[in-house]
């Protein structure tokens, strides 16, 4: 049975905002797998890890009642699932923000201004959490989707949703007032799994992929030639070149400079570096950094 049969289990969304990314930074991890949105169930060929596709809401239990060792899952959702769960890491992606909007014309401002308001979410322990601390006083409406029309409804004087670029709250005449948290993808671990030797060992395997991935992401290595004495004015025009690997050339004076450096940066400074004296640069993609 596939609860039983010894392998890690991994709870991811199997459908939304989140799947996409989960499921590139996994493949970018070198595992192996045929996913599908209509399988609850795809094994790793190459790890002893198998994943499950399942309702993001439904990931923090399921990782808290052990059915999954590990799930990929929003800080907005555990937040609202309260049970406890071992934040392994965050992830970087999946960026957004628990918001209070309000409409347009309304004269609501700041959170003072919510006392006695009825505020529509589906986040309402998160949300009355968030009023206790601030002392504020409002009727939570608890709602199971389509928030933002909660005003224009007359069900809500404001709403409090997950924001990521505001243009629903725009098109909907709701302005965003207040940030209650934000939220991006982690990697949680059942208690009990990190403590089991065999799983233990899985987990922590895994976790030195993520990690190299993450830590290459934005970065490039990047590979020029320069004069020896040029060295020292490119360290200057890349603060990142701290310690470069530099490797005599056959020609006299003559040196390959090699270094990790920051996508961005590298293309605001190119011209600079060939005036500095560089030459034959080539820059090329890095998929992990294992420090």
């Amino acid at each position: 049975m596939l609860a039983t049969n010894g392998r890690l289990k991994l709870a991811l969304q199997r459908s939304g905002r989140l799947t996409e990314d989960t499921v590139r930074i996994l493949r970018l991890c070198g595992l192996t797998f045929e996913f599908s949105k209509q399988s609850l169930y795809s094994p790793c060929s190459n790890f002893n890890l198998d994943l499950l596709a399942v309702r993001d809401d439904d990931i923090p239990e399921y990782v808290l009642d052990g059915v999954a060792d590990l799930g990929i899952v929003g800080e907005n959702i555990l937040r609202e699932r309260t049970a406890n769960r071992k934040i392994l890491l965050p992830l970087g992606f999946g960026m957004c923000r628990l918001m209070i909007s309000v409409p347009q014309r309304s004269s609501i401002k700041k959170v003072r201004d919510l006392s006695g308001k009825r505020i529509g979410t589906t986040y309402p322990f998160t949300l009355r959490s968030y009023l206790a601390e601030n002392k504020v006083n409002a009727d939570i409406v608890e709602l199971s989707g389509s928030v933002e029309l909660a005003p224009t409804l007359d069900v809500a004087d404001a709403i409090c949703d997950i924001v990521s670029t505001g243009s629903t709250a725009r098109m909907n005449g709701l302005r965003p007032i207040i940030a209650v948290m934000n939220s991006q993808a982690v990697l949680v671990a059942n208690p009990k799994s990190l403590r089991d030797k065999k799983k233990g060992t899985l987990i922590d395997r895994l976790l030195i992929r993520l990690r190299g991935c993450l830590e290459a992401q934005g970065k490039r290595y990047l590979m020029m030639n320069a004069p020896a004495d040029a060295v020292p004015q490119l360290q200057r025009i890349i603060p990142s070149l701290k310690s470069p690997t530099v490797v005599p050339l056959a020609e006299r004076g003559m040196v390959a400079v090699h270094s990790v450096v920051a996508e961005d940066v590298f293309w605001d400074v190119m011209e600079r570096l060939k005036q500095a004296g560089a030459s034959d640069i080539i820059v090329v993609p890095i998929e992990t950094i294992i420090r």
